[in-house]
């Protein structure tokens, strides 16, 4: 028995104690699924509403702002840590797996049983470390000042939290719902962010009045209560403090043009040996590694924010951490912003006047941005098992051919296809972030990507499902 098992056979004792939802043992309705679909997101949003009993503070500059958008999280509350726990450990167990570090073999239940309790047993051990860490940090203040009573039930609440969270996954991800948990909730949070900027009804004093921080709420306000109905429109549509106009139209463009992207694959014709006149097309998608590219890309520049950060706090004048990442306090909101340094220009430009100014920034960004998408969605096919290789592995398995080719020469047909589909589609998910954040589109460029992709897949499934539900899909 090779060294792979043996150490992925170390999470049997604690299986039993792992929270755990059971395989339903009988066929879920579609009416039945969307309802247990509705009631996890409804615990989800309770969640990200639910305050944080005992913290002293959440305001000032928050550290993990960058983050929140791929972590469906919400500063303050019960979903602190969102899905990132789940998140993590899946990136972790991925690599692992897919590096062969630990062997795994699909076709072997057990196996796929136990690869799946290391990952909900990393997932509640982050889930604990990030809870203390957020509390030793002094993110909801000085831990002599919350007390050792504060600090330990902060501490529960979070750890709970983040149990429900892996619970609710699962319970989706186990046939319950419609898709998966983590996706779900990363669509919800930024679709919520997108509706609250386009229709809140909290008022803010810019100096100029009150106006609404809503973009459509404030047209419709800044357009009957000024005179001068030309300049009210041209805030409505520019204001540079609030979201406005601009900003909406803007985040509707990117989602229906990532919608039309979405329809671009190749279809290639694949038939089974036994019956030759059996002929299915294996579809490979222009967006072939999904969202995945701009997650790793977000995970990976919301960590070296968070490094330079807390360096800069600490070493702020130190040649070398100020070549890392600038800092400033931005006066609206307390939000830490780059302001040089590599950070800078990992970060995008806030609007097109920025881009005039510095177009080296710019130039940088954009180059970084479709190199890590392309490089990450090209590693991920190699360590998510859907490179060439593997999927030729799986027709043959399937007893499936492509059409016109012989079996050797599968996985050399496919290489055609697979790799120029996930480092071009990697560039095309990074070129629609930057158009998103170049032309200042609600949430981030990252966050649109995400949740159109998302809804997309969602509708997919939801039409599947639907059509299965009516007997009109036999596969």
């Amino acid at each position: 028995m090779s060294s792979g098992f043996r150490v992925l056979h170390l999470v049997r004792p604690f299986l039993n104690f792992l929270p755990e939802v059971k395989a339903a043992d009988r066929k879920i309705s579609f009416r039945e699924k969307t309802l247990y679909t509705c009631i996890a997101l409804f615990v989800f949003l309770v969640c990200s509403q639910l305050p944080l009993y005992g913290i002293n503070t959440a305001s000032g500059a928050d550290p993990f702002y960058w983050a929140r958008v791929i972590m469906a999280s919400n500063r303050g509350t019960c979903m602190e840590l969102g899905i990132s726990p789940i998140v993590t450990s899946g990136l972790v167990m991925q690599l692992l797996a897919g590096s062969k570090i630990i062997e795994v073999d699909e076709s072997v239940k057990e196996d796929r049983a136990l690869l799946n309790g290391a990952q909900k047993l990393l997932a509640v051990l982050i889930t604990i470390g990030e809870a203390v860490a957020y509390v030793v940090s002094g993110i909801y203040g000085d831990v002599r000042d919350l007390g050792v009573g504060n600090a330990m039930l902060i501490i529960i609440q979070l750890f709970f939290a983040g149990i429900i969270v892996i619970c609710l996954d699962e319970l989706l991800q186990k046939g319950y719902g419609l898709g998966s948990g983590i996706s779900l909730f990363i669509a919800t949070n930024q679709c919520e962010s997108i509706i609250w900027k386009a229709f809140s009804p909290t008022t803010v004093n810019t100096g100029r009045g009150t106006e609404f921080e809503g973009a459509i709420i404030a047209f419709f306000h800044l357009m009957l209560t000024r005179t001068d109905k030309v300049r009210a429109m041209k805030e409505a549509f520019y204001r540079t403090n609030l979201p406005n106009i601009t900003n909406l139209m803007s985040t509707i463009l990117i989602f229906l043009i990532v919608i039309y992207f979405q329809g671009f694959r190749v279809d290639l014709p694949v038939q089974s040996k036994q019956n030759r006149g059996y002929v299915q097309n294996y579809p490979i998608k222009l967006f072939y590694t999904s969202n995945m590219p701009i997650i790793l890309q977000s995970a990976l520049v919301s960590n070296l924010y968070f490094i330079s950060q807390l360096l800069y706090k600490r070493y702020g004048g130190n040649f070398f951490i100020q070549l890392f990442g600038r800092w400033q306090e931005n006066e609206g909101n307390g939000q830490l912003i780059p302001t040089g340094g590599l950070v800078y220009y990992i970060s995008p430009p806030t609007s097109l006047a920025d881009i005039a100014a510095n177009p080296l920034h710019a130039i940088f960004y954009v180059t970084f941005m479709l190199s890590a998408c392309a490089l990450f969605s090209k590693t991920w096919i190699e360590v998510s098992g859907s490179s060439a290789r593997d999927v030729a592995k799986q027709l043959k398995q399937q007893q499936m051919i492509i059409k016109g080719h012989r079996d050797v020469k599968m996985e050399k047909e496919l290489n055609r296809y697979i790799p120029i589909a996930a480092a071009f589609g990697g560039m095309c998910i990074g070129a629609l972030t930057i158009v998103a954040d170049f032309f200042g589109a609600i949430g981030s460029g990252t966050g649109i990507l995400l949740a159109v992709t998302i809804i997309y897949q969602y509708f997919e499934t939801f039409e599947k499902e639907r059509l299965m539900e009516a007997g009109l899909m036999f596969n």
